[in-house]
Formats: C-alpha cells, sequence, structure tokens
C-alpha cells in the first residue's frame, strides 16, 4: 500500500562518492601519489629536511563542505606507521578533533583512498573522508554547526610519528578551507514584513526553481544546508521562526500566516521559477512544511528529513483553524547514569484519542512528498510517521509518497560530512538527549540523502532528470 525505499549504502570509495556526490567544478583527477596536478597544500614540519613527509589536499587549499576531499602524505619511509590527526574548531571556539593509525605504502605514500585505517583510531578499515565524519566534540554535546556561512571552517591535520598514546613527534601538519558558499552564490537578508530569513541565489540570471528551508526546535537562523543548496542551482530562503530577532522567543503558538507570507516571498521573487515552490524540513521544521504543504497554495514539492506528520511543540493556528500539538509525557522519559535522556516514547500516539486532532490533514495537499527516515532516530518514530503518512494520502486518493529510511542513521540527517551528533541538549526538555545513528551509517546516509533531496527538487520543480545537478 505504500512505498519504502531501504538505501542498504555499500562503503563507498573516494570515487563512488564522485559519483554519487556531485562537484561544484570539473571532477578532479583520481589522487596518484606523484601526479604534477596535485599542490603542495603545505610546508613540512619546521626544522625536518626538504625530503620529509609533506601533505597534499585536493582539491588544494579549500573545498565546500559538502564536497569529498582527497588526502595523501608523502615522503614517509617505506611502511612507516603514522597517526593522521584533524582538528577544527566552530566559531564558538569549540574543538572538535579525530584520529587513525595509519602504514604508509612502500613507496612511502600514504594515500587515504588506498589505504584502510588500523584498528585503535576513531575508526577503521578504508574511509577516505573518515578524518572528518569522525570528528568529535571535546566539550561534552556539542553539536558542530554552522554560523556564518561567508567564512570557512578550518581544518588543521598532523602528521604525527608512530602508534603510540601519545603519538610521537610531529612530522607534518597542513590547512585546509571547508567552505559554504560557491564564488557568485548571492547572500541576501530578507526583512520583508514579517519575514525573517535568509535568501541564497546561485550565480546566473534565473530565474531559478525555489525551495524554503526549516529547521528545528533550536530556533534562530541556520543557513548552512540553505546556502549549501544554492550551490546546485536552486534559490533557498532559509526562514527563522522563532527565537530570532523580534520574532517570538518561545515555542508556545506558530500562527501559518506568517509562514504563508514567505512563500508568497518567493513565488512573486523575480529570480524564482514557478508555478511552484519546493520545502525542506528537518525535525520540527518537518511538521511546520506538511502543514504549510496541507493549507497554503503555492506549493509543488515538500522533503521531510526525520519530520512529523502530526503538530508538534506549539499550538499551530490558521485562520480560524486550530490544531494542538501530540501530548507530551514526561514520566515515559528515560534517563540514564550517563545522564543522557531517551525521549523515543515521550511523545503521543496521533492515532488515539485526543492526540487525533494533532495529525495534520496532509491529504489537503497539492505536492508531492519524500519522506527521509533515520530508522535509528531516538528523537520520535520517524519511520511510523512516514507510514501513516502514506496511509493517509493514498486513503484520499493521493500519489504515494517517496519514503527512504537509512538503517542505522540518527535523527540529524545533515548535508554530507557534518560528523555524527549523538547527544546534545535540547531545549524544549533541558537536559541532553539522544538522537541515534552510528557515525559511518550515519555519514553515508547523508551522502545518500543529500543527492535524494536534490533528486527530488529537480524532478518536481524543473521536470529535469536528477542528473541535472552535477552541471549547474
Amino acid at each position: 500500500m505504500w512505498q519504502i525505499i531501504v538505501r542498504s549504502l555499500r562503503r563507498a570509495s573516494s570515487r563512488g562518492w564522485r559519483r554519487r556526490l556531485p562537484w561544484p567544478g570539473p571532477t578532479p583527477a583520481a589522487p596518484r601519489s606523484r601526479s604534477p596536478a596535485w599542490t603542495l597544500a603545505t610546508a613540512s614540519a619546521h626544522g625536518l629536511a626538504s625530503m620529509s613527509p609533506s601533505i597534499h589536499f585536493s582539491p588544494a587549499t579549500r573545498s565546500l563542505f559538502d564536497e569529498p576531499l582527497a588526502i595523501t602524505v608523502q615522503g614517509l619511509g617505506p611502511r612507516q606507521q603514522v597517526t593522521l590527526r584533524t582538528s577544527l574548531r566552530d566559531e564558538r571556539g569549540e574543538l572538535f578533533q579525530a584520529s587513525a593509525l595509519y602504514q604508509a605504502g612502500n613507496d612511502g605514500v600514504l594515500d587515504l583512498a588506498r589505504c584502510p585505517a588500523l584498528p585503535g583510531g576513531s575508526f577503521s578499515g578504508l574511509e577516505p573522508m573518515g578524518l572528518l565524519w569522525a570528528l568529535q566534540p571535546q566539550k561534552p554535546f556539542w553539536r558542530l554547526v554552522k554560523r556564518d556561512v561567508q567564512s570557512p571552517f578550518v581544518l588543521q591535520l598532523e602528521v604525527l610519528e608512530g602508534h603510540g598514546k601519545p603519538p610521537g613527534r610531529l612530522l607534518a601538519q597542513a590547512q585546509h578551507e571547508r567552505a559554504f558558499l560557491r564564488d557568485g552564490v548571492r547572500r541576501v537578508p530578507v526583512r520583508e514584513g514579517r519575514i525573517r530569513a535568509t535568501l541564497f541565489l546561485p550565480p546566473g540570471n534565473g530565474p531559478f526553481p525555489g525551495i524554503i528551508d526549516l529547521y528545528g526546535t533550536g530556533g534562530g537562523l541556520p543557513e548552512y544546508r540553505a546556502c549549501l543548496l544554492a550551490n546546485y542551482g536552486f534559490a533557498v530562503l532559509a526562514l527563522a521562526y522563532y527565537a530570532y530577532e523580534d520574532l517570538p522567543k518561545e515555542m508556545k503558538e506558530f500562527h501559518l500566516e506568517y509562514f504563508e507570507e514567505a512563500v508568497n516571498y518567493m513565488l512573486q521573487h523575480t529570480q524564482v521559477k514557478g508555478p511552484g515552490i519546493g520545502l525542506l524540513g528537518i525535525s520540527k521544521g518537518g511538521d511546520l512544511c506538511t502543514s504549510m504543504a496541507s493549507f497554503l497554495k503555492g506549493i509543488t514539492a515538500t522533503a521531510l528529513i526525520n519530520g512529523s506528520v502530526a503538530n508538534v511543540g506549539a499550538v499551530l493556528r490558521y485562520k480560524d483553524i486550530i490544531i494542538p500539538p501530540l501530548s507530551f509525557n514526561l514520566k515515559r522519559i528515560k534517563v540514564g547514569k550517563s545522564g543522557i535522556a531517551d525521549i523515543l516514547d515521550a511523545l503521543g500516539n496521533p492515532l488515539e484519542g485526543p492526540d487525533q486532532q494533532s495529525f495534520i490533514p496532509l491529504e489537503k495537499a497539492e505536492c508531492r512528498f519524500l519522506f527521509i527516515v533515520g530508522q535509528d532516530d531516538r528523537n520520535w518514530k520517524s519511520e511510523f510517521f512516514a507510514v501513516e503518512g502514506s496511509k493517509r494520502l493514498q486513503a484520499h486518493g493521493k500519489e504515494k509518497p517517496e519514503i527512504v529510511c537509512y538503517p542505522r542513521a540518527g535523527h540529524y540527517i545533515e548535508p554530507p560530512f557534518f560528523p555524527m551528533c549523538a547527544a546534545s541538549m535540547h531545549l524544549l526538555v533541558g537536559k541532553p538527549v539522544e538522537w541515534g545513528g552510528e557515525p559511518k551509517a550515519h555519514c553515508e546516509a547523508q551522502i545518500d540523502a543529500w543527492q535524494q533531496i536534490q533528486a527530488f527538487f529537480h524532478k518536481h520543480l524543473t521536470g529535469k532528470p536528477s542528473g541535472t545537478s552535477s552541471k549547474l
């Protein structure tokens, strides 16, 4: 009766990632240890000889955050054992680190696309991007987010001697910038009427297929997913809806008229291609997108990342319609010895009793739906919501939605190569909660989901095949 696609993601090499994740520019050549096309990204550590180890990146000095990064170390001894360590500080100064144990080849070259990491580090096996997706905060319950998309994250890579704890002396170090805005993408702050948002427009004259992007209960105005998506030819409006400037400070009640104003802004924008726009929402942003699609005109495609088909967390009002939030039972929260809360069973069931009033009438929507589901989501039962949404749509004669499920992926399915956040503070619960997921599987889910989302919007907003994104 409904369609569920479970993505069984194979072990992806760097070449496999290039097939699945479009590069923003010309695809670089496959890394070769002595290729003259490779640019030296750093000098070796001070005081070492000219033939000492050196680090090479491709792209050489800067790449987009969702773009694969090839890493090699040259000038090591044959089969020399080294520890590679990456470090990154977010804009609050908090440190994220990962490390892995490696052995160079017989030629003294360590190519992360060909050499597997040995057991004992943050990960093991052939993981060309492991030093990025395995980054973990040194401060407990801290999640990596990008607050200013106009500046890059700076990744520090060190090559250290041996596999000891602590590792031996520094052999080489380098920096690489992981950027969010492609050259030519325009960032336009929007303060039209009540709207508090940022519009990202791709290079060129347009018009472009338009998308409104909503995040979850963290509030504020996250821009990083919207601007990364704009790099692939979409006009994307990152929309704040509470805890930002003069918007409501708390998540108590939302009026759909505010979101309707944002939809109309996009529909009337000269750089946005009609006749309809897309919606992209994660977590609480997902059920807001479901409500927008159900009640507002001009929505053609709606993609939900671990979203709900019931209203959650706050009363929703639209004209004379009131949708109450699902009940939330504090007694069902389980707190372990670590102090981390498991809130999976705290929400009520929208199929039972008074909670049925919280089910959003998505059968009223005149758009196509895509549900991205992490099957290890510990925030709420995302797969249950997706299946029940599909049943409701089909029972009313609507097109069945696409449901793409990822085993061992957690709640925060972000753009590619963001490290998985296992647990962090939940503003509504007031304590750290577990989000679920296993780091490697979660990383692979993010890579694939990013492609699923782009293909979905290209298909339903432009009518062009998904491969178009690689040519934009």
